[in-house]
């Protein structure tokens, strides 16, 4: 902030550097944008100007410190950021540069340019698999936005670096995937790991591998050589009669969760006052809530605690499990007059069962175009969610089901092992928090 009175002097002293500065009188436009400075300390525009002029002299570190203060007043400025980052390594600190990118990513993840310089300063450092990551989400990001989709959407200056960084995403990520689960094939050979092999090719777009059926779209990982029932048996999992002999104890620790827990967590947040897009129904307040076992993979040790009868069958059992990602497990609990409506699952390599515990009448499960499925309490059903499906309660009581991703029963157990391993090399190139 400037002095009281001072802004009529900045403006001058302003208005005479730019005029020295498109004079090119380099020396009287830096004196009047260090007096802007003296008068408003975090004028962006004179900090800017003052660091380019260090720059051309071989002073990185005095454009350092002005751009320092630019990015303190300006801190979500991706131009800035990356300014500084380049004269950090100007000036030899290539490790404090990389400190201010990654700070400015956090809250700025959205900064495409950012991370391409990122790619740049992880590779010089020698870090290729973060250089990759980068660079993957630099090229993934601006492509997302329009931008380096070819010549016309890049910038002339980063044309050579947009290309390079798309080839090396190219070719790294079709390497990190296969050495996902390299070792495997190496221990049980290609003909047991060729089908997984196949599923990667499909995501890498070498062939199409779309599902025939238009009802079936999953939203991230598609195995295109599974039975494709809609609907499949519960009795393919050898673990149903562990699951089903112990009904009456879950129901009633579900029973007693929902009546403690007046109210419980949305099975999806959504921000606060803002009416959830994926439900309807007649109630003024449409509510799909859970209690949660797991979550992405996450543990609720707490939940466990609370309802011993449920975690002892869910430990007992194989459960599909893929670092940040699976199992997920709760109670669903929908409301009355809540309709869930049709969407699609993110992937085949694992099916949805549901434990129905609690089920009033007008009820359902819908797979779209393919029919109904009414839950009827204590018998388990099965199903591929990556078909577009719904679910409903027209009812005026509350419905309960114990719901659990699980894994696909027609993949073997070494697929189910790659399988793991491909997706979490997926996922950690795309979760930037990894």
């Amino acid at each position: 902030m400037g002095r009281p009175g001072s802004a009529g002097q900045a403006d001058e002293q302003l208005r005479q550097a730019r005029r020295a500065d498109a004079s090119n009188q380099v020396l009287q436009a830096e004196l009047h944008f260090l007096a802007v400075l003296r008068l408003m300390p975090d004028h962006v525009e004179s900090l800017v100007r003052l660091s380019q002029y260090a720059v051309r002299r071989g002073q990185a570190m005095r454009a350092v410190e002005f751009l320092i203060t630019a990015v303190r007043a300006r801190p979500a400025d991706e131009s800035l950021v990356v300014d500084l980052a380049v004269a950090l390594m100007a000036g030899g600190r290539t490790q404090d540069a990389m400190v201010a990118i990654e700070a400015h990513l956090r809250p700025n993840a959205g900064s495409h340019t950012a991370w391409l310089l990122l790619g740049q300063l992880r590779e010089s450092a020698g870090d290729g698999a973060g250089a990759l990551k980068a660079w993957y989400q630099a090229v993934t990001r601006a492509q997302r936005s329009g931008c380096w989709l070819d010549s016309n959407t890049t910038p002339e200056l980063l044309l050579d670096v947009v290309l390079q960084a798309v080839e090396r995403v190219r070719v790294g990520r079709r390497e990190l995937f296969f050495e996902a689960f390299g070792d495997l094939v190496e221990l049980h050979g290609a003909v047991e790991l060729r089908r997984v092999e196949r599923a990667l090719t499909g995501y890498l777009r070498d062939w199409d591998s779309t599902p025939a059926d238009s009802r079936q779209r999953p939203k991230f990982f598609y195995f295109p050589d599974l039975p494709n029932a809609p609907y499949q048996d519960p009795s393919l999992q050898p673990w149903v009669g562990s699951l089903q002999a112990a009904f009456e104890d879950i129901r009633a620790e579900a029973l007693r969760v929902v009546a403690e827990d007046q109210r419980l967590p949305a099975f999806a947040e959504v921000p606060a006052g803002v009416r959830p897009g994926h439900l309807a129904g007649k109630a003024a307040e449409p509510s799909w809530e859970a209690f949660f076992f797991y979550r992405h993979g996450k543990r609720f040790d707490a939940n466990h605690l609370r309802c011993p009868g449920t975690s002892a069958v869910l430990e007992s059992i194989e459960l599909c499990r893929i670092d940040g990602d699976a199992p997920e497990i709760c109670f669903s609990v929908l409301r009355p007059g809540t309709h869930i409506l049709p969407h699609h699952g993110v992937t085949n390599v694992r099916l949805v069962m549901h434990l129905p515990l609690l089920v009033p009448q007008h009820c359902a499960l819908n797979l779209v175009g393919i029919g109904e499925h009414v839950w009827q309490e204590g018998r388990l059903v099965m199903f591929d969610d990556t078909y577009q499906h719904e679910a409903w309660n027209h009812s005026d009581s509350t419905r309960i089901v114990l719901l659990m991703d699980c894994w696909n029963p027609h993949l073997s157990g070494v697929e189910r092992r790659a399988v793991k391993q491909l997706i979490e090399a997926i996922s950690g190139l795309q979760n930037i928090s990894r």
